[in-house]
This record gives structure tokens, sequence and C-alpha cells, in this order.
């Protein structure tokens, strides 16, 4: 279960990046998709191998690295997240105009969607490249966080003003970026998307890192 999370988190932030920068028109959307699809191949393949692409599963499988119902249960998590995403990415760039919101508050639930989604990228990288057992001493994690900002600033900074952060949207506040009636935005939404990207990684890196410990704690008693 662990590694069909992580292929359908990972598919979800690459359909997601897709489809927020081409329907919205961004110059850079290349720039963004590639950016992505690197910071969750980062984050995720200690875990999953990292396909986040039913073609690449289906290749892996023939090349038997993986078993036909690993490969199937790949399959619907990356179906499902390409789904999900396509959903998201078409309310947050063209959301519907429900009578019962006014375009201020529409803008005000996309920003804060936006802020959400992207904040738990950027701590689930985080977590990930730079506290796992998996992948520690890497050389990476820099290039992996850093990448993540700029996906989805790319992505969403149109929607939200891409902090992802609540020191930058207190500074940008500072500086007249943001407004301060509405700070709570930003602060409520990137702590909310670090908080659901702490638990969601205790869950599928949990088995990994004791793993990692026991293996640590067992060369150091033979040492």
């Amino acid at each position: 279960m662990r590694k069909f999370i992580v292929e359908f988190i990972g598919t979800f932030f690459l359909v997601l990046t897709v489809g927020s920068a081409v329907l919205g028109q961004i110059a850079l959307a290349p720039l963004a998709i590639g950016a992505v699809l690197m910071t969750m191949v980062y984050a995720g393949g200690h875990i999953s191998g990292a396909h986040f692409n039913p073609a690449v599963t289906l290749a892996v499988h023939i090349r038997g690295r993986i078993s036909r119902q690993d490969a199937v249960g790949y399959w619907v998590a990356q179906f499902a997240a390409g789904f999900v995403a396509a959903i998201v990415a078409k309310w947050l760039v063209n959301p519907p105009a429900p009578k019962a919101l006014s375009p201020a508050g529409r803008a005000l639930w996309q920003a804060m969607a936006a802020e959400t989604l992207f904040t738990f990228a950027l701590a689930y990288v985080v977590l990930n490249v730079a506290t796992s057992d998996d992948t520690k001493d890497n050389s990476f994690y820099g290039l992996a966080i850093g990448f993540t900002v700029a996906a989805g600033a790319f992505a969403v900074g149109g929607i939200s003003g891409g902090a992802f952060n609540p020191a930058v949207a207190v500074g940008a506040a500072t500086m007249g970026l943001f407004a301060w009636a509405k700070i709570w935005l930003w602060l409520v939404a990137t702590l909310l998307g670090g908080a659901i990207a702490g638990f969601v990684y205790r869950y599928v890196s949990a088995e990994s890192d004791t793993e990692a410990e026991t293996a640590a704690e067992a060369e150091a008693v033979a040492a």
C-alpha cells in the first residue's frame, strides 16, 4: 500500500501541474512539468521506483522488476491520481460559478487549495530527500526542494501568489504583496499542507526508516 500511495501522490502532482500550467497558459509550462516530475522522482524513488506512468510500469513489469499484482496496483493508483488531479486542476484554473459564492469567495477557496496542495508537495519532498534514512547523504536534496517551489510557482503562482511558506507569506504582506486582512489564508493553508505531509510521510516511510535504523544498530553492534 505504501508504494501505491507514493505512486498516487507523484502522478497526482504531475497531472495537476500539467493541467494547471497548460490550462492557465503558463509560458514556462514545460519547465514546470519537468521540474515537478524530477522532484517527485527524487521524493518517491526509494519507495515505489517513481514510475508515475502506466507505460513505465508496464515496461518495468516486463523487465521483471515488479510483480503482476503490484503492476495492477500501480495502474489503479496512477489512473485514479490522473483523474482526480485533472478535476482539481480544472477547478483551480476555471472554477464553476455557484450562486452561493461571490467571485471573491471562489478566488479565496482557489488560493487556499493551491497553497495547501503545493505546500504539501514541498514538505513531502523535503521529508523524503532531507530526512529519510533511505536518501541519507544524497547530493540532490537542494535541487529537489528548490524545483518543487519553482514548479508550484509556475503552476499556481497566479492563483495564490505561490508562497508555500508562512514566513514568506508574512514577508510578502510586509512588502505589500499580500493583504494583511487575508494573511490568515496563507498561514492556515501552508501549515495545513505541512501537517498533512508529515502524517503521510510517517505512514509511507515508517517501515523503511525502521529497517534502516535496525540495520544501523546491527552494524554498530557488529563493530
